[in-house]
């Protein structure tokens, strides 16, 4: 993997295929590896860059792992586009990467070209106290894995994949004092940008498991709020693109095809 330097230091990303910029953004306690499923058939017409969030993955621990948070997130979103220097990207963010992406076009709107949201952060109410409990760091470490195996509703080779690389992050000491803060944070005021979608005017295609129990799509209010969103809802939980990547790419294909952008006139930066 490559790495960059961020305000929090360093994360690591892949970089896969040529053409416009398609930046890929994991969920809390996720990693790059999620989007394996997907990855392949977006790098043959896209330049596709999958992050790994600080304190995840192979990105380096935070000095400060109790201090994560989402905005904290989205803040390292912003220093990683300037350092890929990706002048309009298309942005693909899953939960909390979902909450970064939508932030960045409103602060940045001329950074993103369009956005697709799976099962996102930052549009629904929040309940304090689930954030608050699973903000525990005992609380996160007892239950990583069940909860992982409630919210994942589908099993495919790389959900399973996916259960045992969890079963082996939670107990690092760094991974889940930063996944617990990053719960924590989902209850600050911050974290809620209903107030503000309907800044966002890029094109949004909206993706939702219908058995998601996180991120409820019958109390999701992105749909009303951003203006000419598209919404699709499929037959899984918590990470769609996981557990039925066909599905999944079926659903954002034809999206992706309506932009019109020129896929030959952006390359990688190697």
């Amino acid at each position: 993997m490559r790495t960059l330097e961020t305000r929090v230091g360093t994360v690591a990303y892949e970089e896969h295929g040529t053409g416009f910029p398609l930046l890929l953004l994991h969920a809390n306690g996720g990693a790059h590896f999620h989007f394996d499923d997907i990855v392949p058939e977006l790098a043959q017409s896209y330049r596709t860059i999958v992050l790994d969030w600080p304190g995840c993955g192979e990105s380096a621990a935070l000095h400060l792992s109790q201090e994560a948070s989402a905005m904290l997130m989205a803040d390292v979103l912003e220093d990683v586009v300037a350092g890929l220097s990706l002048e309009s990207a298309i942005l693909l963010g899953h939960s909390v990467g979902g909450y970064a992406a939508a932030r960045l076009v409103i602060r940045q709107p001329e950074r993103v070209r369009a956005l697709i949201l799976v099962d996102s952060g930052g549009f629904a109410p929040a309940s304090r106290f689930f954030c608050w409990l699973l903000g525990q760091e005992w609380v996160a470490r007892h239950v990583a894995v069940s909860f992982a195996k409630f919210y994942l509703k589908r099993r495919t080779p790389l959900v399973e994949r996916i259960l045992a690389r969890i079963a082996q992050d939670w107990t690092i000491p760094s991974w889940v004092a930063t996944n617990a803060a990053i719960w924590r944070s989902f209850a600050h005021p911050e974290h809620d940008l209903r107030s503000l979608v309907s800044q966002i005017t890029a094109p949004t295609l909206l993706i939702y498991g219908r058995f998601d129990p996180i991120i409820r799509f019958e109390r999701d209010q992105a749909t009303e709020s951003i203006p000419h969103a598209q919404r699709v809802i499929l037959e899984t939980g918590h990470e769609p693109f996981a557990e039925d990547p066909k599905a999944f790419l079926q659903a954002i294909t034809p999206f992706l095809h309506t932009l019109p952008i020129d896929r030959s006139s952006h390359v990688s930066s190697t």
